[in-house]
């Protein structure tokens, strides 16, 4: 496809030619909808299979020739058998579209062209078929748009991620007793799935508030990825915490366990706009079922035996012999493979002390996140910890 455009298409960009182009687009390149996919194919016993009589070749009759259409009539034509090529040179008409791939072809410059206007066309047409399809959301490309395009511009310096690099890293500013909070927010912010969510900014608020949680999540994740190095102070997080978690309002220590389950609980309620879709394009009916990204990654069920009835059992003698395992091999009852990626250590008595964090970086580097300092760590120092919290990821993560 030549990258500089074509002068011929210009002389089709008269009267009605976007709606003209959008039509094509909608009925025979990307079909959205079921009305136009029977345009193109006939239903048969065994599927979709057989190609309408209105999406055939006009001179033989074929169907997989890369069919194109023309841009200035009603006519399909074999772009392999080159009977469209006879119609651009019979009737004059230079640009035809590919009916499978939406290509824009120039017989006179003899090539795919690229025009800007009938590119935006041609992927505004396909979100709309990908939306009604369920699949808009999952497979959506970014384009920039113009604030997007200027902030670029401005900013063409690439950051090289390697091995080394500490990008992520960021302190956390203690505001009165809220070490329960940064250790709970680093391991969060090191979740590998939850941060290429936020990173690829798949939130779509539905509150369109200033108490949404998520969004202010998402706003921290740019923070830690900024590559600034002076520690943060999560002062909005904590109000918002204490806003819907009143339970974990003042400046009391609190529990760093109760806090994730706390914040967990808020941000999958705050998530209900990012429910993801199923194979139909819709969400799920069962108000007991979601799919939103915090349940992919939080929520899990255990195995058990359901019983129809249980007869009470009481133990009036200690036991004969008492077995203390060492070591417990899981490995017949583990699916997957998990790598620990955050620790949450816990100093003190159960009324006070002060929480620490692991935090893995890259594969191998550990780093010691004590509220605003942070320090380089062994895989000795995690290991040798007590083990509050611990935070682990799938190895290997199975796709739809």
């Amino acid at each position: 496809m030549s990258p500089a455009g074509c002068s011929h298409v210009n002389g089709y960009k008269v009267d009605n030619w976007k709606q003209n182009l959008r039509v094509i687009y909608q009925c025979f390149v990307w079909s959205g909808t079921a009305e136009t996919r029977r345009r193109k194919v006939l239903q048969s016993d065994a599927g979709w299979t057989e190609l309408a009589k209105s999406c055939i070749c006009h001179m033989c009759g074929a169907h997989l020739n890369r069919l194109h259409s023309c841009l200035y009539c009603v006519f399909f034509g074999c772009f392999t058998k080159k009977h469209i090529h006879e119609h651009a040179k019979n009737k004059r008409h230079n640009l035809a579209i590919d009916l499978l791939y939406g290509g824009i072809y120039c017989f006179v410059c003899q090539d795919y062209v690229y025009d800007k206007d009938m590119e935006q066309i041609a992927k505004e047409e396909q979100r709309k078929a990908w939306k009604l399809q369920g699949i808009g959301e999952k497979y959506t490309t970014w384009e920039p748009t113009k604030r997007e395009l200027e902030l670029l511009r401005h900013n063409p310096k690439r950051r090289k991620i390697t091995t080394n690099c500490t990008i992520g890293l960021r302190g956390l500013i203690n505001l009165g007793n809220t070490c329960f909070m940064n250790c709970i927010v680093q391991a969060l912010t090191h979740t590998p799935l939850l941060r290429d969510f936020f990173l690829s900014d798949r939130h779509k608020c539905e509150m369109q508030s200033n108490s949404c949680l998520v969004c202010e999540m998402s706003q921290l994740f740019q923070e830690f990825y900024s590559g600034h190095r002076s520690p943060h102070i999560p002062f909005r997080l904590l109000h918002l915490v204490w806003t819907h978690a009143r339970h974990l309002a003042g400046y009391e220590q609190q529990d760093a366990h109760e806090f994730l389950i706390a914040a967990l609980d808020v941000l999958h309620r705050h998530c209900k706009g990012d429910t993801i879709r199923d194979d139909n394009g819709k969400k799920a009916n069962n108000p007991n079922h979601c799919n939103c990204i915090i349940d992919q990654i939080f929520t899990g069920a255990l195995e058990g035996m359901a019983a129809q009835s249980m007869e009470r059992a009481t133990c009036q003698a200690p036991p004969l012999s008492q077995t203390a395992y060492a070591e417990l091999d899981m490995t017949p009852f583990m699916a997957s493979r998990y790598s620990l990626f955050a620790v949450v250590n816990h100093q003190g008595t159960l009324e006070s002390g002060h929480y620490t964090s692991f935090i893995r970086q890259h594969k191998d580097q550990w780093f010691k996140c004590d509220d605003a300092i942070i320090t380089k760590a062994s895989i000795k120092d995690v290991l040798d910890s007590e083990g509050y919290l611990l935070f682990y990821h799938k190895q290997f993560l199975e796709y739809e």
